[in-house]
């Protein structure tokens, strides 16, 4: 009778995985559009996961997990939308890993994730309207919201006495979310924002915002953009025309086409974007061993979507979105033991064996409210024309 039992509990374990063979899982990300030049490193992070479960064997019964990559743009929520629903109907994912820009992740959960009953996990969405959209349960992101973003901002500049910047931001959700929570924070702290003003991706010239951003003054210009869009225009206009020569850069700014593209010729300049000196930060960047730029940003989140969609599966022992979407919270939290980068064959025992984990991961994933990270950020200044880590906030 007792083995009878634990046969029974066996095959209930493993319900929801065909055979136990391959499971997938959707990275939707924007391969191309205004952050193309981050993307392939945030999907290498999450695919880098899905290889350690799948070489471990242990996933509901020795499950394979494949990747199937699709194109979000990062700003054509209708195109998003298609390819989400090719994921879901044509490939069969059980998960999301992503979205990345806010606007295209919100119009994937609304019209796919959510009629769908599809788990998502986004590395980088952090609009503050992402933290009280209409989400059944199946939205979470480790990334913080921008609401967290916008005081650290405005406290790296308030503590380098700068008390007055000009504001240009990209004219999407993003932008506008970001700008909004920025501006209340820094004037909170007595500091004043000369102009306020939204760019257009896209464009071959941007000296006429320039000329208007110059005309208001400010000690500096914060450019709440994309590196490899309108962003990066800002810049060149304002260096080309003498209008700035110090910026302040969000993490949509912040990446390997930054110094690439001006170098030394915005020494002085500042950011930040989500990051953290916690130990599996170091182990994430050992494991990866060169193979990727480990440090890029949103790859270390998005090593850990990926893990935490893999956890909840096995901590409910179901494949299915509906399953496992109420394990996602269970796994990225204490009580449990806890889990880094280059751990997961160990987390997947623990849970099969009934036990609790503490997901840390790459990125000390702590999920909070709705489902999102609670914020750690990587201070950042240029100095001879290279990115170099000021502290952690």
């Amino acid at each position: 009778m007792k083995k009878l039992l634990m046969a029974t509990a066996a095959t209930a374990l493993f319900a929801g995985v065909a055979s136990a063979e391959e499971i997938k899982i959707g990275v939707i990300l924007g391969f191309t559009g205004p952050i193309e030049s981050l993307t392939p490193h945030m999907a290498d992070g999450a695919e880098l996961a899905m290889k350690e479960v799948t070489d471990s064997g242990l996933l509901l019964g020795g499950a394979t997990v494949t990747s199937v990559r699709a194109d979000s743009t990062c700003i054509d929520s209708a195109a998003a939308t298609a390819a989400a629903e090719r994921l879901v109907t044509s490939d069969g994912i059980k998960a999301i890993m992503g979205a990345d820009c806010s606007g295209v992740t919100g119009a994937i959960l609304s019209n796919v994730a959510v009629p769908n009953g599809i788990v998502m996990i986004s590395p980088s969405a952090t609009s503050p309207a992402l933290s009280t959209a209409e989400d059944n349960g199946l939205f979470f992101r480790t990334a913080p919201s921008d609401a967290r973003q916008g005081v650290v901002m405005s406290d790296i500049l308030m503590e380098q006495g700068i008390k007055s910047v000009a504001l240009t931001y990209t004219n999407n959700d993003y932008g506008k979310g970001l700008a909004d929570a920025f501006q209340s924070a820094y004037e909170a702290a007595g500091g004043t924002i000369t102009i306020s003003a939204a760019h257009e991706d896209g464009k071959a010239d941007y000296s006429a915002e320039v000329g208007a951003l110059a005309a208001a003054g400010g000690e500096r210009l914060v450019v709440a953009g994309y590196i490899d869009q309108g962003g990066a225009g800002i810049v060149r206009a304002a260096l080309d025309t003498g209008a700035f020569d110090t910026f302040h850069f969000p993490d949509g700014m912040i990446g390997t086409a930054l110094t690439d593209n001006f170098g030394s010729d915005i020494d002085g300049s500042t950011g930040q974007h989500p990051g953290t000196d916690s130990p599996g930060a170091a182990k994430y960047e050992a494991m990866v061993n060169g193979a990727f730029e480990a440090t890029s940003p949103f790859s270390p989140e998005s090593y850990d979507a990926a893990a935490l969609i893999m956890l909840a599966m096995q901590a409910a022992g179901s494949a299915n979105s509906e399953d496992f979407k109420g394990k996602v919270m269970d796994v990225a939290n204490a009580p449990g033991e806890p889990i880094y980068p280059g751990e997961l064959a160990k987390a997947l025992k623990i849970l099969a064996d009934g036990g609790d984990i503490d997901y840390v991961g790459a990125t000390a994933v702590e999920l909070i409210g709705p489902g999102e990270s609670a914020g750690n950020y990587r201070e950042i200044v240029i100095k001879d024309g290279k990115v170099e880590t000021v502290k952690y906030r």
